[in-house]
């Protein structure tokens, strides 16, 4: 009976989740921007508060591991390997696109479809990879610049359901009669608990001191402009 706390903050959702058998029993999460900084560890103190329960208490600490935003990345895998570490716990990591599309399924119900989750990773570009209803990668995660032969020889075969926050910009060049477009899916940590269950029974651990998240593209910052 795994007691497992889920943190998603891969994109401007905030969203902390305690899991119990790979069941959410407590949910704390706001989609109103990137404001991981003030809201996370709140989150996580009051759930634990309203559950009388030590970060002793818990059996690990999931993350979403990424890609998506830089900041909201590292905010909340420092947030968990602060956790894992203070109280000598495990530490699971979990593929954003594969929670991303366990949270899409469920609303669908269609098992047999492919589900293929898009991140926003600026202008035609996307965080993206072909799934299964379950969550389980058909592709590999890749940045890819969507054109008209987005994926194609996986679309063609069936009924394929795109969403994320990079999906609305596709809409106008993806028009494959297979293709169907689910509006409203957010990264959320509902989507992690599962996940999270099955790691935590296979054992799949990362090291608390050197984990990192999985960028896929190099941060690069600019220089703002100097005003005249």
């Amino acid at each position: 009976m795994a007691l497992i706390l889920c943190i998603e903050t891969s994109t401007t959702s905030c969203s902390i989740a305690l899991a119990k058998n790979g069941q959410v029993i407590a949910l704390k999460e706001n989609n109103e921007g990137l404001n991981h900084s003030v809201l996370a560890a709140p989150y996580v103190e009051e759930i634990l508060k309203e559950y009388n329960i030590e970060v002793e208490n818990l059996d690990a600490v999931a993350v979403s591991m990424g890609p998506g935003s830089y900041t909201g990345l590292r905010i909340g895998v420092s947030l968990a390997k602060g956790l894992c570490y203070g109280a000598n716990i495990p530490l699971i990591s979990i593929p954003t696109l594969q929670a991303l599309t366990i949270n899409a399924a469920a609303k669908v119900n269609d098992p047999e479809a492919l589900y293929i989750p898009m991140i926003d990773a600026r202008r035609m570009e996307v965080y993206s990879a072909v799934c299964k209803a379950n969550g389980e990668q058909i592709t590999d995660t890749e940045a890819i610049i969507v054109e008209p032969n987005f994926y194609e020889e996986h679309i063609k075969k069936g009924e394929v359901y795109l969403f994320g926050n990079g999906s609305a910009k596709t809409k106008e060049i993806l028009t494959s009669p297979n293709i169907h477009f689910i509006d409203n899916i957010e990264t959320s940590a509902i989507g992690c608990a599962p996940i999270a269950e099955r790691k935590f029974k296979a054992g799949e651990f990362e090291d608390v001191a050197y984990f990192e998240p999985f960028y896929l593209k190099d941060f690069i910052t600019t220089t703002p402009k100097k005003r005249l």
